[in-house]
Parts: structure tokens; C-alpha cells; sequence
């Protein structure tokens, strides 16, 4: 069964695998928070109200390609959805590829998205340290 808080969290994935900025937007509180928290490649920011979520994803939309965006698990209770998922990207600027692995954690309040907060990481297995190593 998939709760309200789940389709407002599909509305906005379906709206940004269509580019549509606007419909993005719409899923967002006046006051919502994008913290995207960085990896080795992209810097942290954090973005707030309804301006912010349009300069969040309007640089996402229109500096990079997207090769895949999967989204792997979603958790839910509550108000709160955690979703896990990798990407991969190609900057428009100089065709660098950012390949990440992430976690996305939003909060619902009053059917729209109030809180969007991205933790992630683009090392690649091969560059992990540890007992395991790229295993």
C-alpha cells in the first residue's frame, strides 16, 4: 500500500526524470530545506524555500546528463521517507563523469516536501580502504 507521504516522494521523482522544474517545485513547501551534505567531487550546500529547491535542481537539470538515476530502496514512517540510490552523471561544462552512491531523507508536512537532506559519496569500490579493500 502506498501512503500519501510515498506519493508526494513519486510525484517529485516522476516530475525530475521528466525535467520539469516547475512540477519539481510544486511538490515543495514555501519553506522547504535542500541540504545536500557533498561528496569528494561536488561541494555542500543548502538551498531554502521554494527559490532554493529551483536553484537546487535547475543546476542538477541543466549543468548535467543523466547516463542512470536509480533509486534502490525507499523506507518509510511516518512523515519521513529514506531512499537509497546511485547515479551517474556527465557534466555538461567538460564531460567529466560523478558516478555517487546516496541516501536521500525527506520530511512531509502538510502533503508537501518541507525537507529534503542528501548524504553521498562518490568513491568508487575500487578506492575504499579497510580489511575488504575494493571487494
Amino acid at each position: 500500500m502506498t501512503t500519501e507521504v510515498r506519493i508526494i516522494i513519486d510525484k517529485m521523482f516522476e516530475e525530475f526524470a521528466s525535467q520539469n522544474i516547475d512540477g519539481i517545485v510544486e511538490t515543495f513547501s514555501d519553506d522547504a530545506v535542500c541540504i545536500y551534505h557533498g561528496t569528494q567531487i561536488m561541494p555542500a550546500a543548502k538551498f531554502k524555500g521554494k527559490e532554493g529547491v529551483r536553484m537546487f535542481f535547475e543546476f542538477n537539470i541543466n549543468a548535467l546528463r543523466v547516463v542512470y538515476f536509480n533509486k534502490t530502496q525507499f523506507i518509510e514512517e511516518g512523515n519521513k521517507v529514506v531512499v537509497l540510490g546511485n547515479e551517474h552523471f556527465i557534466s555538461n561544462e567538460d564531460n567529466s563523469h560523478i558516478r555517487n552512491s546516496w541516501v536521500q531523507v525527506y520530511t512531509v508536512t502538510n502533503g508537501l516536501i518541507s525537507r529534503m537532506e542528501e548524504f553521498a559519496t562518490s568513491a568508487q569500490p575500487e578506492q575504499y580502504g579497510g580489511n575488504a579493500g575494493g571487494q
